[in-house]
């Protein structure tokens, strides 16, 4: 089903990186789970053109619903969206997809991002520090400018008003390929060489064979495939 949604709020994180807030006009965008996202539908020149948005806010929270999104360097469907303006109205589908948290397993969480692809992981992070549970979760977010380390503020009052709550930032300045290499050698020293727990459970999301490089590391170092959750954008 199409549902058509308005702008009610932007708000710039960066100067390539923006977040728009929708209200529904008519039929509400039906109640979904951490993790998944809306499908937009863009009229280029081309033709149109369907893009995927992961919903940045927790659905308990209701309407207006976050996304968040970067200024791809030659991406038609990022420019176009970029020029969108508040009262503007879009078309989308959804919600979609299979990277979600349902809920807390009966162990440790770990969520690893970067940049924009904390976009699912926020939403997840927040639902779980709601549940009566004493689990420790971790957050380890990587970006290549500061700017790009969104919702740091938020993360950091999370960890100052949960215990368990745990973040760790990383900027890395020489590009994606560094990134990751950095990303997977702290995933090595926390939650591989540092003890012999292979309990957690792991949350991905990224761009790039980088996801796969650490689902990888992962699995092979003994955390069982159902526990290392993955998405690559």
């Amino acid at each position: 089903m199409e549902y058509t949604v308005r702008i009610e709020r932007i708000f710039d994180h960066a100067d390539d990186v923006r977040s728009i807030f929708l209200r529904a006009v008519g039929q509400p965008i039906p109640q979904f789970l951490p993790g998944m996202f809306v499908s937009i539908k863009m009229p280029l020149v081309d033709g149109e053109r369907v893009r995927p948005y992961t919903l940045a806010s927790l659905p308990d929270d209701g309407e207006p619903h976050e996304i968040v999104f970067n200024l791809v360097p030659n991406g038609p469907g990022a420019a176009w969206l970029f020029a969108r303006r508040v009262a503007d109205e879009l078309r989308l589908t959804g919600p979609y997809g299979a990277f979600t948290f349902t809920g807390t397993p009966a162990a440790n969480l770990v969520f690893i991002a970067e940049d924009t692809a904390i976009a699912p992981i926020r939403p997840m992070i927040r639902r779980a520090l709601t549940a009566s549970s004493d689990n420790h979760v971790e957050l380890l977010y990587g970006a290549d400018r500061r700017d790009h380390l969104l919702y740091l503020s938020e993360f950091e009052a999370l960890s100052a008003r949960h215990s368990r709550f745990q973040v760790t930032t990383l900027v890395i300045e020489r590009g994606r390929e560094a990134l990751y290499a950095r990303l997977a050698e702290e995933a090595r020293q926390r939650w591989i060489e540092s003890d012999a727990e292979r309990s957690r459970h792991f949350y991905i999301c990224g761009v790039g064979a980088g996801v796969f490089g650490l689902r990888d590391l992962l699995r092979r170092a003994g955390y069982e495939r159902r526990a290392v959750h993955y998405e690559k954008w």
